[in-house]
């Protein structure tokens, strides 16, 4: 009887979510056992857990051309999968080609036919595609845009009265323009890579591609001479390895403006970027997975695959996902080797994952600015500040004051000097790169703070922060500093300003909690005092000395 009820109760639920989509109405279509995991495949889905839900799904298949819902599941657990291929033969298999009128299907079915080179197949598609525009605000611009694209790939011109969509519209003339060889590609690429609003330095790698494309090899040094290791990303140190090593045809293997494939990879990474930005990770994730699926031999972006996977604490994932990084290409496998320490101190210990490291570190025979800044700031970031100091003195040696990255690295290592008690060597550094740099907020409020600590040249350090403050008004951490700058020479009104700002920004530091409560006890607040002392209690993250001083005045006050 029990058993009955639950099957009444699973198969009503069915039927009131999705009153419109659902094709049956006779309770015997539907067996209780598909209907359960079918449900708590839509509840892990929900909860984000995709290899959970596409379990359930995969075993609730029977329900396939039962029920039009399962079909949108199913099709986007399969693609955060990975199995685009597989998502794109479900759709395909359907019976009820009315069940894929959905924007996902139509567009794995239209990235199938480009995947194939069908053109003519992928366009018809794109120009029946109707109705999709308003379930997704991105979804006008990914239609418009492939749109544009495969018109170029099959006519071998551009296609005339287009839609704007700011930059994605610029970005895709470029990749247009590119593929047609047109004499302007170069301009429209430098017009992206100088652009002074955002960032857009990883199509660098696009523009050295298509001069090795094109033959044009001594213009692709030039470019790579003027780009330093250290402050470059993962793809550009790699792509600027590949060509001082004479490999620089790895580059167009990887990607080629020849390739259809290898442009909409691209539009779709963009794509994935839009959602990521809008915090939309499950999202951002599926179009991710489509522009490796187009073009798997861009390895790179694997590694952002493997960042969303340790983000969700999947590490297993992201062993499977690192493994295509081979030596062979140093910087790639240099990324695979922090990774996996980051795992190894996240399932283990730092102990443990710091001899991991040093380990792989000194496996390496031709060593490079980069990995060396890199092992520094996994030695500082670990609290390993006598190792981490070694590291960074090894790359300070080999630069002049006319290098962009020395200011930081003087900035690296005075915070590590100061972080183990040598004021003196911590102060020289700090004030080095203040010389070289004087405008950076945040060594201004690092050594002003530091100063603070000590009771040592109190009013200097007040005058340092103002300014920092003047740069970066709204940095929580400046703000603090500022704040309990004026609560160390009494004035508490002023500090109770800066300090109350300080904890909206930043509800969840212990130390902006800690100061805040402090200058609230000065100004007879008590109660409201112990109230963000004891909040600091309930913190993870609170250190030891922190915790014992707060004990103390949560009975003694101050």
């Amino acid at each position: 009887m029990f058993f009955k009820k639950i099957n009444f109760i699973l198969t009503l639920l069915l039927f009131y979510q999705t009153p419109l989509y659902s094709k049956s109405a006779s309770l015997n279509d539907f067996n209780s056992k598909d209907l359960s995991k079918y449900f708590s495949g839509i509840v892990a889905f929900e909860n984000k857990d995709n290899s959970k839900a596409l379990g359930y799904f995969n075993s609730s298949k029977i329900l396939l051309n039962k029920h039009d819902p399962y079909l949108k599941r199913y099709v986007s657990s399969l693609v955060l999968s990975n199995k685009v291929s597989q998502a794109i033969y479900v759709i395909k298999d359907n019976k009820d080609k009315k069940n894929s009128n959905f924007f996902d299907a139509q567009l794995l079915l239209i990235l199938d036919y480009l995947k194939k080179n069908n053109m003519e197949k992928a366009y018809d598609n794109l120009l029946n595609i109707k109705n999709f525009n308003d379930e997704d605000r991105f979804n006008s611009a990914i239609l418009e845009n492939l749109k544009e694209y495969i018109y170029v790939f099959k006519e071998s011109k551009i296609l005339k009265n287009k839609k704007k969509f700011g930059k994605l519209s610029v970005i895709s003339e470029t990749f247009q323009r590119c593929y047609l060889k047109d004499k302007s590609t170069d301009a429209y690429f430098a017009n992206l890579i100088n652009d002074v609003e955002a960032d857009y330095s990883r199509y660098n790698f696009f523009l050295l591609s298509h001069l090795i494309e094109n033959n044009r090899i001594s213009d692709a040094k030039k470019i790579v001479s003027k780009i330093d290791y250290v402050n470059s990303t993962l793809l550009l140190s790699q792509g600027k390895s590949w060509i001082e090593n004479g490999n620089e045809d790895k580059l167009v293997k990887v990607f080629s403006c020849k390739n259809p494939n290898d442009i909409v990879s691209e539009f779709l990474f963009l794509i994935s970027n839009l959602y990521s930005s809008q915090d939309n990770y499950e999202r951002s994730n599926f179009f991710l997975n489509l522009s490796n699926f187009l073009n798997p031999k861009f390895v790179y972006n694997l590694s952002l695959v493997a960042e969303n996977q340790y983000f969700n604490g999947e590490y297993k994932k992201v062993k499977k996902t690192i493994k295509s990084f081979k030596k062979e290409d140093n910087f790639y496998y240099w990324y695979r080797i922090k990774k996996e320490a980051q795992i190894i101190a996240k399932q283990r210990n730092k102990k443990e994952s710091l001899n991991y490291i040093t380990a792989e570190f000194n496996k390496i025979d031709k060593m490079n600015d980069k990995i060396l800044f890199d092992i520094a700031n996994f030695y500082k970031n670990s609290k390993e500040y006598v190792e981490a100091i070694k590291y960074y003195t090894k790359i300070i040696n080999t630069l002049d004051d006319s290098s962009e990255i020395k200011p930081d690295l003087l900035y690296r290592r005075g915070g590590s000097y100061e972080r183990i008690g040598e004021y003196t060597k911590a102060d020289k550094d700090l004030l080095y790169s203040l010389k070289i740099n004087p405008d950076d907020a945040y060594v201004l409020n690092y050594l002003a703070y530091s100063w603070l600590e000590r009771d040592y040249k109190i009013d200097k350090a007040i005058e340092m922060l103002e300014k920092a403050h003047s740069l970066r008004n709204n940095d929580p951490y400046i703000i603090d500093s500022i704040g309990w700058a004026y609560y160390l020479i009494d004035d508490f009104l002023k500090a109770e300003k800066f300090l109350k700002r300080a904890v909206e920004l930043m509800p969840d530091d212990p130390i902006v909690n800690d100061h805040y409560g402090d200058i609230l006890w000065k100004l007879d607040r008590k109660i409201q005092a112990r109230y963000f002392w004891a909040n600091v209690l309930t913190m993870d993250d609170a250190d030891k000395k922190i915790v014992d001083s707060i004990n103390i005045k949560m009975i003694k006050g101050l």
